[in-house]
């Protein structure tokens, strides 16, 4: 193992992306006035592609998140329509990767609901799920979509269990039930054959979804992890995490054996969490901290150091998530190669930056957008759930990258019936409520309680009186 201490001063190689820089959108091209959510919950809390902007807000009672078309940005009006169907807190929203106005959240409330949003954006709150999908027994935390398979979505809760679910037919397909504490982390290789997951229990691990086999496991007690990702077909993970000196700690790590890390890097010692974010066109690695306004970028390689520091965006504004455009929603006349959404909290911003290659040139620039992932799924849910694999449908960003997707997600009719995963029922019992939840109904029974007894004493004061008028009746003399 390699311990390495992280070096400021950029070491000049021959690298394209040596002087890749850092542009943040002028304020009118931002998103302004956005109640972002206040939950600790370490999420990015926003989801983008080609058409939309979704971010989680705050709100009493429930959960919800704004859902706004690129085009609209400047400042949004409070009032502004809002997804919020859910009666927990949202904790994590994804768009699907091959239809365009399908996205997925995950909430307290034990659920993952499915969406799809009308052209144009909202013009109504909207309260009516496509699909409502119950399965875990304690608020999920996470969602992923497969990323070749077509209606293939991976749920993680803090039930300790990872959930896939074919959204063909609304049922999970299978269960994955290999950790012993709650996961923090899902991450796919190229073609979706690997799952690699990060864990409370500081254990690393690769798994064959399908199966749930658990391929390579490492026990992170030097280097505890938060996050991982896949370095796309390098057969590589890098994982972040922090030290034993309690410093922010990176850690670069062969899929295959990870009984060791082939190297470990100190990035500083600040506390908030690493976001790692990988382009496999362009073996850049992306760092962002959260609560840090800084943006640092390095390049991978298969070769000794692995890791090449190139440059660092600053800004004083701190971050609290990052939403990451597809690569067929970059600009390519201005040579962008990866686009963030900035979260900035006390602001109530969202604000897009923009990482550029400089080029004098004004022409397409084949050698840094080369073929990638598209808009079109290689497998349908039953391929894939029987054991095939594909790569990525690849396109080319010089002809395809507005093309729209002709995909429409069609959801299934349900009937109430047993779901059986693993030989366990997994809706025999009503999941348990959260506390929020719980607390909530408490309440609204305590209002109705005391609305009730007002009418009892409202209708007691009637009787009584109609009593007393009968008495005076009563006592009165007759008239002739």
């Amino acid at each position: 193992m390699t311990v390495t201490k992280m070096s400021w001063r950029p070491q000049y190689r021959s690298s394209k992306f040596r002087n890749v820089y850092g542009k943040v959108a002028n304020r009118e091209h931002c998103f302004d006035g956005i109640p972002i959510t206040k939950n600790v919950h370490d999420n990015h809390f926003c989801a983008v592609n080609a058409r939309f902007l979704a971010i989680v807000t705050e709100s009493a009672g429930g959960g919800s998140f704004l859902v706004i078309p690129l085009e609209q940005t400047g400042r949004i009006e409070p009032n502004y329509p809002k997804v919020c169907g859910h009666q927990g807190n949202v904790l994590d929203i994804k768009w699907n990767p091959f239809i365009d106005n399908i996205i997925a959240s995950c909430s307290e409330d034990t659920s993952v609901r499915i969406w799809e949003v009308p052209e144009g954006g909202l013009k109504r709150n909207m309260t009516e799920a496509l699909l409502e999908l119950h399965g875990h027994s304690r608020r999920v935390g996470l969602v992923e979509w497969h990323p070749t398979a077509n209606n293939v979505l991976f749920s993680a809760g803090y039930d300790y269990k990872v959930l896939i679910w074919n959204l063909d037919v609304g049922e999970p397909v299978k269960m994955i039930d290999c950790h012993s504490d709650v996961i923090l982390c899902m991450s796919f290789n190229t073609d979706g054959s690997l799952l690699t997951t990060t864990c409370k229990d500081k254990k690393l691990r690769v798994i064959e979804p399908r199966s749930g086999r658990v391929l390579q496991e490492a026990n992170c007690k030097n280097h505890r992890v938060n996050r991982v990702v896949f370095l796309g077909n390098m057969k590589r993970l890098l994982t972040t995490g922090v030290s034993r000196w309690n410093t922010r700690q990176i850690a670069l790590w062969d899929q295959e054996d990870l009984s060791m890390p082939l190297i470990e890097e100190e990035i500083d010692g600040l506390s908030g969490l690493l976001f790692p974010f990988y382009d496999a066109d362009t073996h850049m690695l992306y760092l962002a901290g959260k609560g840090d306004g800084n943006i640092r970028y390095y390049e991978i390689s298969t070769e000794k150091p692995y890791l090449s520091y190139l440059m660092e965006f600053r800004s004083p504004a701190p971050q609290k998530g990052l939403g990451v455009m597809p690569k067929h929603g970059l600009d390519v006349t201005a040579c962008e190669v990866f686009r963030f959404y900035k979260l900035v909290t006390l602001k109530g911003l969202i604000e897009p930056i923009s990482m550029i290659v400089p080029r004098r040139s004004d022409s397409y620039q084949e050698d840094i957008y080369p073929m990638t992932p598209g808009t079109e799924p290689a497998l349908t849910p039953d391929e894939w759930l029987g054991g095939i694999n594909r790569d990525p449908v690849l396109m080319s960003l010089k002809e395809g990258y507005k093309k729209s997707s002709k995909m429409v997600f069609k959801a299934p009719i349900k009937e109430k019936k047993s779901v059986v995963v693993n030989g366990i029922d997994l809706l025999e019992n009503v999941p348990p409520r959260t506390e929020n939840e719980l607390l909530r109904m408490f309440f609204r029974q305590q209002d109705e309680i005391r609305r009730l007894k007002e009418e009892l004493a409202q209708k007691d004061i009637h009787i009584r009186q109609l009593q007393l008028e009968l008495k005076n009746l009563r006592n009165s003399p007759k008239n002739c």
